[in-house]
């Protein structure tokens, strides 16, 4: 939990685009010596460059970066992308530096292929708003070891978010295919790329956006492993889940799928990952990109339809979900 904590707090200062905005003085003179062999710029942030590769691509803010870092007071390791994020460089986007001396100052330094070591007080951290852990001291310097390995500006990364869009839909609809039919099961496919199929109808209209909708559900991934049910004692919430269908409460997959049952039906969803939690991993048990497959059984539908204000953080009272379940909430 410190690794990651410390990870975070550092990145939502250096990130957080409205706080205050502190502008930078670059006439202010640093208040400290700079450790040996480092370089302290008009803020206060300390430098080395270690590797200065050619080029001239400079990130501006709003650009999307993707880095390699190792974070670590002295000899104590707080965060190490090559480890944590699986030898993969961690994106995120640039914003504006929140405090003089900000780590975002040094990664606009950099260029594809360099190398710097900056290091940025635990005090500065702290009067900017940074939550620390009880054990960091005052005085404490926090020292990240970066090597910046690609520079898009907004406009790249959303055409190319896009091209990856498109590739992962093909991807999941060949995958869904296979699997139905390597199953023997005949589903019903929708233009957005959902399928479905409906075991047994129930009685009455369709479930319809704004309706108020109680449902029984097991989830599962493509490979059969389940990772959440409300019918499995296993997974400590064996009521009824209800939520307003089409508010967003749930993932897109659900929203779309349930309007093809009525009270009573019983069905599958094979929900590709466009339509469920995409790249973003809710847990482990969920892996980027995976297609899920629920088995749904439609309790009751509320008419006329509803529509709920205000719901618990759950997404649902007397329900006590977690970040992961099958559902977004």
């Amino acid at each position: 939990m410190k690794k990651v904590f410390l990870f975070a707090t550092t990145f939502a200062l250096c990130s957080s685009v409205v706080i205050a905005q502190t502008k930078t003085n670059t006439d202010e003179k640093p208040k400290r010596k700079p450790t040996p062999g480092f370089q302290v710029s008009p803020t206060g942030l300390e430098y080395k460059m270690v590797v200065d590769a050619p080029g001239n691509t400079f990130p501006r803010l709003g650009d999307h970066v993707e880095m390699h870092i190792n974070t670590h007071i002295g000899d104590s390791s707080l965060f190490n992308s090559r480890k944590l994020n699986n030898n993969q460089p961690v994106p995120f986007q640039l914003a504006a530096p929140v405090f003089q001396g900000d780590l975002v100052e040094g990664f606009m330094m950099m260029t594809p292929g360099d190398s710097a070591v900056f290091r940025v007080s635990v005090d500065s951290l702290k009067k900017a708003g940074a939550q620390l852990m009880p054990w960091m001291k005052e005085g404490d310097m926090i020292q990240y070891e970066v090597v910046m390995v690609s520079i898009k500006s907004q406009e790249e990364a959303r055409k190319e978010a896009e091209e990856k869009a498109k590739r992962q839909v093909s991807t999941d609809d060949s995958l869904i295919q296979d699997y139905l039919k390597k199953n023997n099961i005949k589903a019903t496919k929708t233009a957005s790329g959902l399928y479905y199929k409906i075991n047994k109808l129930g009685t009455g209209l369709m479930a319809q956006k704004d309706q108020q909708v109680t449902v029984n559900y097991t989830g599962k991934t493509l490979d059969g492993n389940v990772f959440d049910s409300n019918t499995d004692p296993k997974f400590n919430h064996v009521e009824p889940f209800m939520f307003v269908l089409g508010a967003g409460h749930v993932i897109r997959g659900w929203d779309e799928g349930l309007t093809f049952f009525n009270k009573g039906a019983t069905g599958t969803l094979f929900i590709p990952s466009g339509l469920a939690y995409g790249e973003r991993s809710p847990s482990p048990s969920i892996p980027a990109n995976s297609i899920l497959i629920f088995e749904v059984e439609m309790l009751n539908i509320d008419s006329p339809p509803v529509r709920i204000e205000k719901v618990m953080p759950s997404g649902h009272e007397g329900h006590d979900h977690k970040e992961g379940d099958g559902h977004k909430h």
